[in-house]
């Protein structure tokens, strides 16, 4: 199974960005689809964004027009990036095969922290 690595976060600004990144120990090229997930303490995760083999994308809505997910299979690395970030959209972040919805091995996440 693929193993993947979160990276990128950190603490922000209300309004700035931050990138993303999902490094996968394998091609990503044969997984139908990727998904990067919020998570708040206390609360359930939360799907954000996906991209499926073909290129096409979904966003959640309250992420729309500021979040954007692509991939580089060649590099094995699916990015979101965030863009005009809010406090709401402090959370840990998770990438996600549709594999890891199955089994449950989430990784580690990446922290993002966006002050007021």
């Amino acid at each position: 199974q693929v193993q993947l690595v979160e990276s990128g976060g950190g603490l922000v600004q209300a309004g700035g960005s931050l990138r993303l990144s999902c490094t996968a120990s394998a091609s990503i090229f044969s997984i139908n689809a990727m998904y990067w997930y919020r998570q708040v303490p206390g609360k359930q995760r939360e799907l954000v964004a996906t991209i499926s083999s073909g290129g096409r994308t979904n966003y959640a809505d309250s992420v729309k027009g500021r979040f954007t997910i692509s991939g580089d299979n060649a590099r094995k690395i699916v990015y979101l990036q965030m863009s005009s970030l809010k406090p709401e959209d402090t959370a840990v972040y998770y990438c996600a095969t549709p594999g890891t919805l199955v089994r449950g091995d989430w990784g580690q996440g990446t922290q993002v922290t966006v002050s007021s």
